[in-house]
């Protein structure tokens, strides 16, 4: 399988469980909800997409052949690949988009457990996840059925229209995160998070701490 990707990087993960630990990214190119083109977001089943994962252009990104070749790229980044395992800490990959569940397969997924990394994706919930990632992150969007009900923590960017946060808590997760959606209103959308994080314990707070500090 060739597997298409937009960029790879190495950051701090900003947002939910696992915010603030050092991990390669990387974004696939493509989605199931918005086609990635400002012309088409109005028409979109989700329009509030902060993210181009348009095309093969972005920093490292490329068409990759095999998921041998796609693995060995993702842990180049990692570093102090030569020190021990203690120095060079637990490697993690973020697999994200776009929607990464529409190229993430089983065959990449031992590739990169193969490199001794830990496998976290960020996905919206619409297609089924294959087996042996080791932490799964959905996030749905309001128009679009969910199809993946477990996984390791439920993101919900708050509000959304017809998405009552209370309707997901029977789900299989075991964190859920309110993410104040982003924009003009970021503000209002925040104190709203916070307030319903107060009287709804179940839920915490989960900010884009990579935009605060100002990091990929």
């Amino acid at each position: 399988m060739t597997y298409s990707v937009k960029e790879i990087f190495l950051t701090l993960q900003g947002e939910g469980g696992q915010a603030g630990r050092a991990a390669v990214f990387c974004r696939f190119t493509g989605c199931n909800l918005w086609s990635g083109r400002e012309e088409d977001r109005a028409k979109a089943i989700c329009q509030f997409c902060d993210t181009d994962f348009i095309g093969t252009d972005g920093v490292n990104g490329g068409k990759f052949e095999n998921a041998a070749e796609l693995a060995a790229t993702i842990a180049s980044f990692w570093p102090h690949p030569t020190q021990d395992a203690k120095a060079t800490g637990q490697k993690l990959v973020v697999f994200t988009g776009g929607e990464p569940l529409l190229q993430l397969d089983t065959t990449l997924i031992d590739a990169m457990h193969a490199q001794g990394f830990s496998i976290a994706v960020e996905s919206n919930g619409t297609v089924t996840a294959p087996a042996g990632i080791d932490w799964l992150c959905i996030s749905p969007k309001a128009g679009a059925e969910l199809v993946q009900k477990s996984g390791t923590e439920l993101k919900l960017v708050f509000p959304q229209p017809d998405i009552d946060p209370a309707a997901l808590e029977n789900l299989d997760f075991q964190h859920f995160w309110l993410q104040p959606m982003d924009g003009p209103q970021q503000a209002a959308n925040t104190q709203a998070a916070i307030e319903y994080c107060l009287t709804h314990p179940l839920w915490g707070l989960s900010l884009q701490t990579h935009k605060l500090i100002g990091i990929p």
